[in-house]
């Protein structure tokens, strides 16, 4: 860092949560925001300009990440571009020696997860992935109250996400002047221009993104076992089962599962796990977890509340606690400064991004799906063929 234990940060993509990453570390003391990179100039100028008001400095804007990664001035960088640019980023920053802060999902396959732990293994960079629930109130109540006991043996954890965001239909166009691309595909296969593809629908196409599995299954799936685990050692499915398919938006232009169920059972203790995706959950928030516990009970969280449900299903009550905690971005700068743990580290939310591939790898495949927790790798050959365990590079691109 520099002489002023000031932390210099670059951000690379400036869609959405590029700008929201900045904008929550420059609440943090002793940040600059140093540089920009985006291959969208519609996207790089409005961040652009934010980041001058907040700072009071303009930062250096960039096309190509690579360029942002030479500068020697910038300690860390946040990785905030579409999922299937994470790792081939993520691998030649830690290579470049930054810290990094990366959005989630970590990667857009299996393969590619264990890139990243191999490199941050060889590297050994400060990371903290973008899953910021574990740094809120309601969710860290919710882990110390499993991980205590004192509500009883969980039999059963229930995870789910609402979809209901479709992408529509537009024609194929020429890409808008300021945007380049054929950058912004790299790694994916050649696919033609479409505006409700680039920005947002690329996480509802399988050759960009997993849909709500990887988009909204690394928040519920992860704060799940978290709780059932001891510290980040997430504890993995040994079994996984699946059904699913794009049955809700039949007039759309997406073609990643919009309804999805799964079943993960478990080596480790007697108890399943099952993730849905529907168009909707009457009744209850439109993502959440439960805990159900051998008596009856349910443990619900959700974001902004929790709540303890008995066996008749009246509420009995329980005070949700004030807890304490820093921010997910203070956590990150403080963990660059003392090189602790961050809060949401690597080989932590790597084995929970595996998880929701698995759930993919089964859905995509129809096969049951068997995980072997030492190798950190599928057993034989089922699910091995589709795209949520290893994808096809385009020609000139390669994992590092």
């Amino acid at each position: 860092m520099s002489a002023n234990n000031k932390v210099t940060i670059g951000v690379i993509g400036t869609g959405i949560m590029g700008p929201s990453d900045m904008t929550n570390l420059l609440n943090v003391e002793d940040v600059e925001i140093a540089a920009l990179c985006d291959v969208d100039d519609a996207q790089l100028a409005p961040a652009m300009a934010t980041a001058e008001k907040r700072q009071s400095k303009m930062p250096d804007a960039y096309k190509d990440y690579r360029n942002l990664l030479e500068r020697k001035d910038i300690d860390a960088v946040v990785i905030a571009t579409p999922d299937h640019w994470h790792a081939i980023q993520f691998i030649h920053a830690a290579q470049a020696g930054k810290d990094i802060y990366i959005e989630k999902p970590l990667s857009h396959h299996i393969v590619e997860t264990q890139a990243m732990v191999s490199a941050h293994r060889r590297h050994k960079r400060v990371v903290q992935v973008g899953t910021w629930q574990r740094s809120t109130g309601e969710f860290v109540q919710a882990i110390d109250l499993i991980r205590g006991g004192t509500l009883g043996k969980v039999v059963h954890v229930r995870t789910w996400t609402t979809d209901n965001r479709n992408v529509g239909r537009k024609p194929v166009s020429d890409p808008p002047k300021g945007l380049d691309y054929e950058t912004w595909l790299g790694p994916a296969q050649p696919q033609p221009y479409q505006a409700n593809v680039v920005h947002w629908g690329w996480r509802m196409r399988k050759n960009t993104g997993g849909a709500r599995t990887t988009d909204w299954g690394v928040h519920m799936i992860d704060i799940a076992l978290l709780a059932m685990s001891k510290d980040q050692d997430i504890i993995m499915p040994n079994k996984v089962v699946a059904s699913g398919g794009q049955w809700s938006a039949v007039n759309d232009d997406r073609d990643a599962p919009d309804c999805v169920d799964a079943i993960m059972t478990f080596d480790q203790q007697e108890f399943a796990l099952s993730w849905s995706v529907l168009r909707d959950h009457p009744g209850k928030p439109e993502h959440g977890i439960e805990w159900v516990f051998a008596d009856g009970k349910t443990l619900r969280a959700w974001r902004g509340g929790i709540k303890l449900i008995g066996p008749d299903g009246k509420d009995l009550g329980l005070k949700k606690e004030p807890y304490g905690e820093t921010g997910h971005w203070q956590n990150f700068v403080d963990c660059i400064k003392s090189k602790e743990l961050p809060r949401s580290s690597l080989e932590s939310m790597a084995r929970t991004t595996d998880i929701c591939h698995l759930s993919n790898v089964a859905v995509y495949s129809g096969e049951q799906i068997v995980w072997d927790s030492k190798k950190m790798d599928i057993v034989g050959k089922a699910g091995k063929d589709t795209w949520a365990y290893r994808r096809p590079y385009r020609k000139g691109y390669k994992l590092p």
